[in-house]
């Protein structure tokens, strides 16, 4: 019999993948989410890719993590869907560019500003990245069921550069077009899943507020951020069970 392939960078076998599949940057996060499953275990474990399996409420659910920005996070998006995944929802953090979203909200993401850096490369820039809106629309039901959660429904900017240079970040700019917030992966999600004919979603907790950005004062770890971060994990995953349900 001959061996199963492995997928190169993620390194699990090539047809392990579920056909739902939460991301997140932080490999420590995943930990977080595999708590939530039943009879979970580690698939892969290499460099910023974690991946665990597992199911939550009988759906078989894929965890993995991809690290910061858009081109180490664009090798699992593409490994995770070769590997067998059909619908992937981001689960990250992001900061808000609207003054009314405030530390601990929540964002769905309708589509992202390629501002990216990478999918320029895949596809030419009039080429939308948007989020499918089945995901979407199953994570705002999934919403509506959980208690005390402010969030809002809008456009993300996904920016390659976190620190600013001699040029500065174009939170503001973007502020003013009504982007609800910054973060870094969503285009290149987004853009991937379309090109491979796949779903993709995303979820984002507000980490502060960085319409003029102060990299001095950024302070992601903290109470607030943490209990929203676990109150999108549970939405994300309850938002799956909604699609599995109905399929």
């Amino acid at each position: 019999m001959a061996e199963k392939k492995i997928l190169p960078l993620l390194k699990v076998p090539e047809d392990s993948i579920s056909k739902y599949v939460l991301v997140c940057g932080d490999p420590a996060r995943v930990l977080k989410v595999a708590e939530l499953l039943d009879d979970w275990s580690e698939i892969g474990f290499n460099r910023e890719y974690r991946t665990v399996q597992g199911h939550y409420r009988g759906v078989e659910v894929t965890v993995a993590s991809h690290g910061v920005g858009v081109a180490g996070a664009a090798v699992a998006f593409e490994e995770l869907i070769k590997g067998g995944a059909e619908t992937i929802i981001r689960v990250g953090t992001c900061g808000s560019l609207d003054k009314e979203i405030q530390d601990g909200d929540l964002i769905v993401a309708t589509g992202a500003v390629r501002e990216d850096g990478l999918t320029e490369q895949l596809i030419p820039g009039g080429y939308p990245a948007v989020a499918d809106y089945y995901v979407v629309r199953s994570l705002e039901v999934a919403l509506m069921g959980q208690k005390d959660v402010r969030y809002k429904t809008g456009l993300v900017l996904t920016l390659s550069a976190f620190y600013p240079g001699l040029l500065d970040l174009p939170h503001r700019i973007y502020s003013e077009a009504n982007v609800t917030a910054v973060e870094m992966e969503c285009s290149a999600l987004f853009v991937i899943a379309s090109l491979r004919g796949i779903r993709a979603g995303a979820i984002l907790a507000v980490d502060g507020v960085v319409i003029d950005f102060d990299a001095d004062a950024y302070d992601p770890h903290r109470d607030k951020v943490h209990q929203a971060v676990e109150k999108e994990i549970v939405v994300a995953l309850n938002a799956i069970v909604k699609m599995a349900s109905e399929e």
